[in-house]
């Protein structure tokens, strides 16, 4: 039992520390402007490795709809419209072929 309450406890230790560090770190030791600028593609790239996957694993119908959720989401910068047009086309093309 005591065990695992000092995992534990040693665990959220290590969560906190690399928490912590992380701003320490940069407000020490590194110029800002091009972190910042690099931490702003991370979200973009970490959602494209976990979606890319799922799209060519799936089927044709998934990986048209991922092509015009892309498209629709370029043209319109709108998250929302380009995620309803992906639903509806993903739904249609499913209904097509199957």
């Amino acid at each position: 039992m005591l065990d695992n309450v000092l995992t534990i406890a040693g665990m959220a230790l290590v969560v906190y520390a690399t928490r912590v560090s992380g701003p320490w770190l940069l407000g020490r030791w590194l110029d800002v402007r091009p972190v910042k600028t690099w931490l702003g593609y991370l979200p973009g790239t970490v959602l494209v490795a976990l979606v890319a996957p799922l799209v060519f694993a799936s089927g044709v119908a998934e990986a048209l709809a991922s092509l015009v959720t892309l498209l629709i989401a370029i043209r319109t910068r709108n998250v929302l419209i380009s995620m309803l047009f992906g639903v509806v086309v993903v739904w249609g093309l499913r209904f097509w072929f199957a």
